[in-house]
This record gives structure tokens, sequence and C-alpha cells, in this order.
């Protein structure tokens, strides 16, 4: 299983890129987000990976964070939602936007990616939200229910909850510090917290 990628940039279009790593050309789709941060053509580029086997073929995707590669298994467990559908989303709301268009139930902005309907973002919504907040099984999100047994206060649980996305604490301390004090609970914390990180 191919889990990251480096390389020399051959070609980086729209949708996709190509990265020659040890002689061999890796076609890989990518987010806008994860090709905006790719080099020009000849340069070294890198990026994590998941490799998806269908019946027509083998096919990589590539992100710029383990943050966007997490976002976009936990979208395409959902049903209705392929890798195409979810790179869609990636691409057009964000991965901090859909982290917090999960959290608030905002179906809105799931509907401006291609492909999404309100009953997709609906199931998206209802299948991935506690999964989310409080950490899938097999893809670590945020684990706010481990955090609550370390008694921390609710600032050093949003932080916390960042810092286990993959945002660095100093990123993660600042948000957080950015965020208005009317609001409260943990869950809201961190939806504004990830909203003040995509501006």
């Amino acid at each position: 299983m191919i889990a990251h990628l480096r390389g020399t940039l051959l070609f980086s279009g729209p949708q996709t890129a190509i990265i020659e790593a040890g002689g061999v050309g890796y076609e890989i789709a990518m987010p806008e987000s994860a090709l905006a941060h790719l080099p020009p053509n000849g340069g070294e580029a890198s990026c994590f990976v998941r490799q998806v086997f269908r019946e027509d073929g083998v096919y990589l995707f590539g992100f710029s964070t383990l943050v966007e590669r997490n976002v976009f298994d936990l979208l395409t467990e959902v049903k209705g939602c392929g890798p195409k559908t979810g790179l869609a989303i990636l691409s057009t709301v964000g991965v901090e936007a859909t982290l917090a268009a999960i959290m608030s139930e905002d179906r809105n902005s799931l509907t401006k990616a291609s492909g999404v309907g309100p009953r997709l973002a609906d199931r998206i919504i209802l299948e991935l939200k506690d999964k989310v907040t409080k950490g899938g099984a097999s893809i670590p999100i945020m684990d706010t229910g481990a955090l609550s047994t370390k008694r921390l206060n609710s600032t050093d649980e949003v932080v916390e909850a960042l810092i286990n996305l993959g945002y660095k604490r100093a990123e993660a301390e600042t948000a957080v510090s950015k965020v208005d004090s009317s609001v409260s609970g943990v869950e809201a914390k961190i939806v504004a917290a990830l909203r003040g990180l995509q501006k």
C-alpha cells in the first residue's frame, strides 16, 4: 500500500499531478488545496497518498497533509460519496470548512461541491458527526472523550482536538485565542476555531 510519495514533479493540471519516484511516474488525483502546494514542474514534490483498488484499475489520490487524507477517508466511507465526490468536497469546501460543516450540521456548505445534493449532505453529516467529534474506530480525528478524562479545561480540550487533527500547537493555540468569548461548549469552540483556520 502506497502511503506517501516523494519525487520529481513532471506535470500538474487542474485535478491531477504526475510525480516520478524511483524511475516510475505516478499519476495522482488531488484536491485543489494539495495541487496549490506543489512546486513548479521539475521541482521536488511530496504528498500523502491513499491507494484505491477498483475493478477497472488502481487509483492514487494525493493530499498535502494527513488531516486532508483522513477527512477524505471519512467522506468516502459514506454510501454515495466516492473518491471523485470526496475530492470535489475538499476542493470546493476545504478541509477545515468540511469538518466545521459536519459538526455544525451545515448542509448548505457541503452542497456547494459538485455531486453533493441535500440528501448526500445530510447522510454525510449523520454518519460522520460522531466520528469527527469523538474519533473514528480506524481513523482518529478528534477524541474529546479521551481528553475529558485528563480533566482539561475547555480551552485545552479544543487545542488538543486541533492538534489531533494535525495542526501544530502554536497554530491551534492562536486559533483558539481568536474564538469569541461568547462561544460556549467544546464542540462549538472547535467549529469556531476551524472556521478561523480556513481564513
